[in-house]
């Protein structure tokens, strides 16, 4: 049985109490299934730390996710997603979104130290011809974040159909030796399942048992490709992958079953690198891996096997049925050429933020609530005593102006958290946070790192949260479910921070 990086195993993804959820289905063409192999798009990347503000124009489009086929889309400043924004570590950032999309919308700096009124969180939507101006003083670690709408009722879609993109923090203080040159040997992989219907238009559907198992998509794109090849030099590469799924976990290795070394986590660089066969992502989570690839004459497969097949959010994906592959191809990589100026080897450690929250002050018990308004429903409000909406936390579905907790800024607190129905990923913004234990047993810092988004299942999870940033009650921070379906019904609780 294979344990992930989170201590999850297959087995505990199944007793999670989701394997009777049928999960959605959405036949493609046979044409549209078999295509793939384009080149992998690289996002441009723009400084957003200048003297002039960086535009990032919120708009609808037309995206060819296989060539020949287009279908309509959202995106920052492009058809499909948006650029990468890059920041530095003691400098401010500067970013105004447009809206010119038919609907209101936000922009979340997901990861991003800073106060609420900056984080683009639901209280932050703003409506189509208006502006939305980030100003927030960059002092974080170097870090692979991200940046999302978050609209209440409206992120699943809205993220689904392209309103996202990587946000990187940069250190120049702390160099890391690691692979820096932006498309080469530093590459971005927004890893994303999308369902297409047989014109190769995106099909996205919440009705039924979707809504409790979450969207999940029978192609995989990568950068907004399917299946996509990249060329990489013949030395060590660096990929910052993102889960930007809605709901899939991934459990990423290669086809030839190489090691690579995981050298970040969600909120920063680890202490050391750390040799794996496979890393497991929940939808949110990100991780930065370095692949030798110097030794290598033919194209090398990143792979992930198929965790919703095997329990996680029910059967029937990826082809649907017990005929579907135990694994699927994310991306291909294909070395050529000499390895250029990158390092020839990786450093044995790395400038990790250090772990030095101090003892906690007190104790919060959080709990992940599924109480569908069904027979079903019944009976999970029974057994959780949950009561209310669709989905919830400590038995209350999200209420945009209900205040669910006040937090002291710079007190340092243990959450206990639990999901007694189904395994989620729980994210904190304004912060990042240590995990302390998974199920009772302790988890090494090492090999976790900083984190803003934790899987959590029935066994339960401790995690440190400090806050440093204010959030008041017209702007307050959001602790979630990150199956964007989930945190759409109601598994979303805001607090403060003073």
């Amino acid at each position: 049985m294979i344990a992930d990086s989170h201590g999850i195993n297959r087995r505990t993804l199944l007793l999670g109490g989701c394997a009777a959820l049928a999960a959605p289905f959405v036949l493609t063409s046979p044409a549209f299934a078999a295509e793939g192999g384009a080149a992998l798009p690289i996002p441009p990347i723009l400084d957003a730390d200048g003297a002039q503000p960086v535009t990032l124009t919120a708009r609808a489009g037309s995206h060819s996710f296989v060539p020949g086929t287009k279908t309509p889309t959202l995106g920052y400043e492009l058809d499909y997603l948006g650029p990468t924004l890059r920041v530095r570590r003691g400098r401010s950032a500067r970013i105004d979104v447009v809206n010119r999309t038919g609907d209101e919308i936000s922009a979340h700096w997901h990861g991003a130290f800073v106060p609420g009124k900056m984080d683009g969180g639901p209280q932050g939507a703003f409506a189509p011809g208006k502006t939305s101006s980030a100003r927030f003083d960059v002092h974080q670690p170097a870090a692979t974040l991200w940046y999302h709408s978050h609209v209440h009722g409206k992120t699943g879609t809205q993220v689904y159909h392209g309103l996202a993109g990587l946000l990187l923090v940069e250190d120049p203080a702390a160099p890391d030796g690691l692979p820096a040159d932006y498309g080469v040997n530093d590459l971005p992989l927004v890893v994303q399942d999308r369902s297409f219907d047989s014109s190769g238009r995106l099909v996205y559907n919440t009705s039924g048992m979707t809504l409790m198992s979450g969207f999940l998509g029978n192609t995989i794109c990568v950068n907004g490709a399917v299946r996509p090849v990249a060329d990489v030099p013949r030395g060590l590469v660096r990929l910052r992958i993102l889960n930007g799924s809605n709901a899939r976990f991934y459990d990423f290795g290669f086809d030839d079953g190489r090691q690579f070394h995981q050298v970040a986590s969600d909120s920063g660089l680890l202490p050391a690198p750390v040799a794996r066969t496979h890393l497991a992502l929940a939808p949110a989570e990100r991780a930065e891996i370095v692949v030798d690839f110097s030794g290598d004459n033919a194209p090398v497969r990143l792979v992930s096997a198929d965790f919703a097949r095997s329990g996680m959010m029910g059967g029937g994906m990826m082809g649907g049925g017990s005929g579907a592959p135990a694994t699927y191809d994310i991306a291909t990589f294909v070395p050529g050429g000499a390895a250029g100026t990158g390092p020839t080897a990786l450093p044995v450690s790395l400038p990790a933020p250090p772990f030095d929250l101090g003892a906690p002050v007190r104790t919060r018990d959080i709990r992940l609530d599924m109480h569908a308004g069904t027979m079903m429903g019944s009976m999970l409000r029974r057994l959780t005593g949950s009561n209310g909406g669709v989905m919830g936390i400590n038995g209350r579905s999200y209420d945009m102006g209900r205040i669910d907790a006040e937090l002291k800024l710079g007190e340092t607190e243990l959450w206990r958290v639990a999901a007694p129905m189904m395994t989620h990923p729980f994210h904190v913004h304004g912060c990042s946070f240590q995990v302390v234990s998974r199920g009772g047993q302790a988890v090494d810092p090492a090999t976790e790192g900083h984190k803003d988004v934790v899987v959590v299942d029935a066994r339960g999870v401790e995690i440190l949260v400090r806050v440093d940033q204010k959030a008041d009650r017209a702007t307050p921070f959001m602790m979630h479910c990150h199956i964007l379906e989930h945190e759409d019904a109601g598994m979303m609780a805001q607090f403060t921070v003073a």
